[in-house]
Order: structure tokens, then C-alpha cells, then sequence
């Protein structure tokens, strides 16, 4: 049965601390199963394609508004839906993942993407050439200083031995999901994902995803039922709309909102499209 996320609940009218008490709670309340928060750190000013956004639309750091979100919510899980991983130092990050794992009781799910948006990577530093072999390693890197005894690890853009990170983070694996619709990243899902995340999509196009996912799979030597899928629809949701998309295997719902809506807004929303509503799983 398919469960329902929330995403952008650090974006717009709810990037604020407002925001976060009122929707996080509330998304908990109605039995959400997680809340999905995105990230640029940066946007083109003038905007230009293919950025996603205005130049002056507030984002919180999903990190630090997901440590805010974990105060004040108990249960659901909370995801960031994506990171652009190559912008990150991946022994940053890591700690950091660790440590909201850690004060969310583990709750953390690692949403990641290689990024798309040329003037956001050049403003960082991180050349759009290579990115997606740079997330690949920065993953592996990351579980080595979540999961191994002695973590040691030497690649191309990041090495260490001799050193350790503590806390670790609750959870035996902090799940990784990949977002894209790529052949690329449906690859990267299977070959290091514990998931895939495909955003804004109909049911026609999740239904090519969803056969390209099985395909890479199939590919890969690993078993498509292991993925868990995680898809933000385009379209308005009802129980038959949420029955299609657990007919095609999708395991999570992601609803998104119009950027423009206001916080009452937002929150009629959230409200209309509980689990109970459309005819989702709702969370325990």
C-alpha cells in the first residue's frame, strides 16, 4: 500500500519556524509518512532555464530546517528530496546526516540528486563536468565514516584513513534515495541506491521510469522489489490516482504545492490531501 509524503515544507510561506510547527505537526497529525525538503543554495539572478525558481524564493537549508522539524515532530520520517550532493563536502555532510539521525531519534532519509542548475554549481565551485562519478564516490565515502569500523576511503575528490566520526547515526543504514529521470540515475539508483525518487510526474511517465528502474535493475544483477520508489505526482490525487501509481510499484506519494500559496494556504492543502482523503497508507 502506498504512503504519503509531504514535500517543500522549507520553501515559500513555509520556510519559516512558523511554518515548520504548523505544517510539521500537522502532517504527523494526518498521518503523513515524511516530509521532503529541497535545496539550492543559490539561484540565477536574472533567473534563466533551466532554474527552477525566482531569484528572491526563500529555501531554508534542508538540514538545519530538518533539525528544527525534528524538535518538534515524534514519528514521521524526515528526508531531504534532494540534496545536490556534489555541492557538499561528503565528510560534512556526513556528520551532519548523522547527527540529525541522531536528535530525530532516527527518523533521516538521504535524498540526492548530482544537479542540474550550471550557474548554481559554478557559484559553489563544483564543475558540472564529472558530477555524477563524484556523487557515486561521495556516497561510498560517506558510508564508510557511517558504517565501518575503521573508516578509511581514497578516491578522486575525497581520502581519509586515521580518522573516525561519533555519534553514529541510529539507524543501521541511513537509506539513500536517488532522485532523477535519467538512464544515468535510474543506474546510480539500482547500483548504490536504496531507492529512486522521481519528481512532478504523471502516471504515464512514472509508468516509463518505473520501466527503465526495472530495466537498469535487471542490468545491474539487483532485485527492482529491493528499491523503494518515491514519486512527487503532477496530477491532482485521489484513491484512484494513488491505487494506479501502487499498481505500477511506487511505494510513496510526495505531494507538492504551488509555490505561490500562502501558510493558511498551504495548510488547507495539506489538510484536503491527508492520507484518510486520497486513500493512502497512513503512517503509524
Amino acid at each position: 500500500m502506498t504512503t504519503l509524503g509531504l514535500f517543500g515544507t522549507n520553501m515559500g510561506a513555509a520556510a519559516t519556524a512558523e511554518g515548520a510547527r504548523r505544517l510539521g505537526a500537522l502532517a504527523e497529525d494526518l498521518g503523513y509518512d515524511s516530509l521532503w525538503m529541497g535545496e539550492h543554495v543559490v539561484a540565477p539572478s536574472p533567473r534563466v532555464p533551466p532554474s527552477p525558481q525566482e531569484p528572491d524564493y526563500p529555501i531554508l537549508d534542508p538540514l538545519v530546517a530538518l533539525g528544527f522539524m525534528a524538535a518538534v515532530t515524534e514519528r514521521v520520517r524526515l528526508a531531504t528530496g534532494i540534496i545536490i550532493l556534489p555541492q557538499r563536502n561528503p565528510v560534512v555532510l556526513a556528520k551532519q546526516l548523522a547527527s540529525l539521525d541522531v536528535v530525530s531519534r532516527g527518523r533521516v532519509v538521504f535524498g540526492m540528486g548530482v544537479g542540474y542548475v550550471e550557474p548554481e554549481m559554478r557559484a559553489v565551485g563544483v564543475p558540472m563536468e564529472g558530477r555524477g562519478a563524484r556523487s557515486d564516490e561521495y556516497v561510498a565515502a560517506m558510508r564508510a565514516l557511517w558504517q565501518d569500523e575503521k573508516p578509511a576511503f581514497a578516491g578522486e575528490h575525497v581520502s581519509f584513513r586515521g580518522v573516525d566520526a561519533y555519534p553514529r547515526p541510529v539507524q543501521d543504514r541511513i537509506p539513500v534515495i536517488v532522485g532523477g529521470h535519467s538512464e544515468a540515475a535510474h543506474r546510480r539508483a539500482v547500483r548504490i541506491g536504496d531507492g529512486w525518487y522521481g519528481f512532478a510526474l504523471h502516471r504515464a511517465t512514472t509508468a516509463v521510469q518505473v520501466a527503465s528502474l526495472r530495466q537498469a535493475a535487471e542490468a545491474a544483477g539487483r532485485d527492482f522489489e529491493s528499491l523503494e520508489l518515491t514519486v512527487s505526482p503532477a496530477e491532482r490525487l485521489d484513491a484512484d490516482v494513488v491505487r494506479d501509481f501502487s499498481d505500477m510499484g511506487v511505494d510513496r506519494l510526495v505531494l507538492i504545492s504551488r509555490q505561490d500559496l500562502t501558510l493558511d494556504e498551504l495548510e488547507s492543502r495539506v489538510r484536503k490531501n491527508a492520507p484518510a482523503e486520497v486513500g493512502a497508507e497512513p503512517s503509524i
